[in-house]
């Protein structure tokens, strides 16, 4: 019952137009990964694993709190790096691990506003993961849109260079 009286309209009608309409709150990604929860987890969770797919370099410490670095421009000057200043902020072995994530050097505006990234890890069988990776934090505004257009795009790399990882052996960065 809102202010005024008696609501005749339940509180949480929705239009079949606007079921059409995306989530702008949540940028969801998912794929299916050869490989144990486990051995997907170690990949996200780590630095030796971020390694193999993510990045060239990585300083990663798997606890809450800790650092969740990812370098993809190791070599360039301190703050256009990669990641950095990212921190985990949940993490579960071989189920989940949640961090906040920054935007790429490209978008100065926003570049020390942070996201927050959750990845889980779903056992399909012995050998198959369904990974989701979900990304929210989302704030109005024409950098914020070109940020998520970026991610859009970066996530769905991230993921095949995952599922490829386990597919055929680790990145070789220095093809990349």
């Amino acid at each position: 019952m809102g202010c005024g009286g008696a609501s005749s309209a339940p509180a949480d009608t929705k239009s079949a137009a606007d079921s059409n309409v995306p989530d702008r709150t949540k940028l969801h990604k998912e794929i299916v990964v050869p490989a144990a929860a486990h051995d997907v987890f170690f990949a996200w969770a780590t630095s030796d694993g971020a390694k193999t797919f993510f990045a060239p370099d990585a300083k990663i410490e798997p606890r809450v709190g800790g650092a969740f670095e990812v370098y993809f421009a190791p070599e360039a000057p301190a703050g256009l790096k990669g990641s950095e200043g990212c921190k985990i902020l949940d993490i579960e072995a071989d189920n989940r691990i949640t961090f906040s994530w920054n935007f790429p050097p490209t978008l100065p505006a926003i570049r020390k506003e942070h996201t927050r990234v959750t990845v889980t890890f779903f056992k399909m069988s012995e050998k198959q993961t369904r990974v989701h990776l979900d990304q929210t934090g989302w704030q109005e505004g024409a950098d914020w849109d070109k940020g998520r257009a970026y991610f859009e795009h970066a996530w769905s790399v991230v993921l095949k260079r995952l599922q490829k990882r386990f597919e055929s052996g680790p990145t070789d960065w220095s093809r990349e």
